[in-house]
């Protein structure tokens, strides 16, 4: 195994320990989170580079890549569900979670075909919005953490604000990836074959 794939297989691995220190309070568990998320998206960002320059790219990370990113992201989507973090969390991560099954499928579709279909710019844009916006929640969700005694309003209005536009814009980035793999990639779709 390539050391590309070896960083997907890390970031698969950090998934459950974030989704862990997400949900289960102890001191600075939020920061613990944050900080977990961040290296494993950091693996994302790295892991792609080097296989790319490196002449590593193998049909192997093309499959697992994806699914380490959706099982990152979702994790933190259903995380913020437990946790009421984001206005209509639920339906992102509805709108998320349709289109990765739906992508997934595609996939499987495609490949049982000979064929393997790589992220995109536009899965990628919707990958780095979604981390992008769960790093600030988790950040903001920590800096709160600080001023849960005083009369913050204006704070937590804005962490929320902020969070919130975050993530409905990761939301259309996802609605928008999902419809243009579909579209690209309809051939393997048709009823007709």
């Amino acid at each position: 195994m390539n050391l590309p794939n070896k960083l997907t297989v890390a970031r698969l691995i950090m998934t459950p320990f974030f989704l862990a220190a997400l949900l289960i309070p102890f001191p600075h568990h939020y920061l613990v989170a944050l900080v977990i998320f961040i290296v494993a998206s950091l693996t994302d960002y790295i892991d792609g580079n080097m296989a790319r320059k490196c002449g590593l790219v193998t049909d192997f990370g093309k499959f697992l890549d994806p699914l380490a990113d959706k099982m990152l992201t979702t994790s933190a989507f259903l995380g913020f569900i437990h946790l009421g973090i984001g206005i209509g969390i639920t339906w992102i991560t509805f709108i998320v979670l349709i289109r990765e099954f739906l992508i997934t499928s595609l996939r499987l579709v495609s490949a049982g075909k000979g064929n393997v279909i790589a992220a995109n710019i536009w899965g990628k844009l919707k990958t780095v919005s979604q981390m992008i916006a769960i790093i600030v929640a988790i950040a903001g969700k920590y800096l709160l953490t600080f001023f849960e005694y005083m009369d913050t309003n204006i704070l937590v209005c804005t962490v929320d604000i902020i969070t919130n536009i975050l993530l409905w814009i990761s939301a259309i980035f996802t609605v928008i990836s999902g419809i243009i793999y579909v579209i690209q990639n309809k051939d393997f779709i048709d009823p007709k074959k």
